[in-house]
């Protein structure tokens, strides 16, 4: 036995609470090894003072503070056990219920998505906040095609102007908010409401309406800035149909000859 072992065992060798064969490698240690046997006195001796301590017996305040403290503890140690309980039954609830496989709990989160994703828009779209927004909007919209049309046909010049930039603010204008807007091109007497008319039709060119105005209108105006402008934007938008009115101002003397020029550049583009 090597003096590592026996000094781990000294306590139990003191207490007496070793085994003859272990005692008997103890003994035999210590007569070879004076170190350990000088360790084991000491500790000896020391143990041998320890147990002529008298019993202390501790004041009854101390023990009366020790039980209440103890029972403190056991209450808590009681709620702790009560709620631990209630976790561990609702784990175990989840537990029986959630799948094991991965591909299995992967679908199951899918699927709640899916009704979350549905559920969230059904309820946004019949709730009575987004109806009532649905009513906003319709009136703003209403009311902005009224503006612009009533601006249109004010006499006033500037205010005509208004109307035809205030148009620019209608995403998806009525039909009669065209129809206003293509005569106004067509019959206005001021030229810049004319031109600023160009621009804003020029906004709505997928419209049909506006598209086979505009071609119309060509051959109806009387000044070469406005045919010039409607010229410039049949090129730019590489409308064909077109092609028909250009010819008729290129063959026809009593348009200005830049007109004329300008359109047969364009029909030599647009053919």
């Amino acid at each position: 036995m090597k003096c590592e072992h026996v000094t781990r065992q000294i306590a139990d060798y003191l207490g007496g609470n070793l085994n003859d064969s272990t005692l008997s490698k103890i003994e035999e240690h210590l007569l070879s090894c004076s170190a350990c046997k000088a360790e084991f006195e000491s500790l000896g001796t020391t143990w041998e003072k320890l147990g002529k301590l008298p019993e202390a017996t501790p004041p009854e305040i101390v023990k009366t503070r020790f039980y209440a403290m103890l029972d403190a503890y056991q209450a808590g140690q009681n709620v702790a056990e009560v709620r631990l309980g209630w976790r561990e039954t609702v784990n175990n609830s989840l537990g029986r219920w959630w799948p094991r496989q991965p591909v299995f709990q992967f679908g199951f989160a899918l699927a709640l998505l899916i009704i979350g994703l549905i559920s969230g828009l059904t309820i946004k779209s019949s709730s009575p906040g987004n109806q009532d927004l649905l009513v906003l909007r319709s009136e703003v919209y209403s009311l902005r095609q009224m503006v612009a049309t009533a601006l249109l046909q004010n006499q006033s010049s500037s205010e005509r102007l208004r109307g035809v930039s205030y148009s620019y603010r209608v995403a998806q204008p009525a039909a009669a908010t065209l129809e206003t807007l293509l005569n106004t091109l067509d019959y206005d007497s001021n030229l810049n409401v004319r031109l600023a008319t160009i621009d804003a039709l020029s906004i709505f060119y997928d419209e049909e309406v506006v598209r086979a105005g505009l071609i119309e209108s060509l051959t109806r105006q009387t000044s070469p800035l406005t045919q010039i402008a409607l010229i410039e934007l049949f090129v730019e938008r590489e409308e064909k149909q077109a092609v028909s009115a250009l010819k008729f101002l290129l063959n026809n003397e009593m348009f200005n000859q830049t007109v004329r020029r300008q359109a047969g550049k364009a029909i030599e583009k647009l053919q």
